[in-house]
């Protein structure tokens, strides 16, 4: 079997924590498995089976299983991420499934990076950096979108104080340093 590399994380042991006048915490997120997938719609029911959870229908849904999560990106489009742990089950999953239905099953977890926002102010540190309005966002939503008109990110929010970025690590040191930068302002009050 293929073993997969799971590169040095490039924030690894940074983390960004805010106390005045509101708690802000900025920190890198555990590795996981990510996959790009696009499949049919009519075909979401068989998929969700293979995953273990439920694909959303609805562009901008995010659908949670435990430690599973799919946000659905296009019509036929959903980026999803699972625990290391389960990757060759999913993938073994897709490949059986695909003599039924095909489909694009992208493994994008080297690529990536992802980063907690969570806060108070959280909306309100992302807002600086992302065209549309931020705090519209209802939890439970996720988007492709362009960070500082730079990078491209996938964003999620998952509560209402709660935000996740997943970006390419080409641009993590960038976005990881235009967060620490908007969080001091807010934390001086600038």
């Amino acid at each position: 079997s293929a073993m997969t590399m799971h590169p040095h994380h490039p924030l690894s042991g940074e983390g960004i924590a805010l106390h005045k006048p509101f708690p802000l915490t900025i920190r890198p997120l555990a590795d996981k498995a990510r996959f790009s997938l696009r499949i049919d719609p009519d075909q979401r029911i068989a998929a969700s089976a293979v995953l273990g959870l439920n694909l959303p229908g609805n562009i901008g849904d995010v659908a949670y299983a435990g430690e599973k999560t799919a946000v659905c990106l296009g019509p036929d489009e959903w980026y999803v991420t699972v625990p290391v742990a389960d990757q060759a089950e999913i993938e073994a999953g897709f490949a059986a499934l695909y003599a039924q239905q095909p489909h694009s099953l992208v493994d994008v977890s080297h690529r990536e990076v992802s980063i907690g926002i969570e806060g108070r102010d959280a909306a309100l540190v992302l807002q600086s950096a992302i065209a549309f309005d931020v705090d519209a966002m209802a939890p439970g939503s996720g988007c492709r979108t362009i960070f500082d008109g730079k990078a491209q990110i996938i964003l999620l929010r998952d509560a209402k104080d709660r935000f996740q970025i997943d970006v390419w690590h080409s641009f993590s040191e960038h976005v990881w340093h235009f967060l620490q930068v908007v969080a001091r302002e807010i934390e001086l009050d600038i």
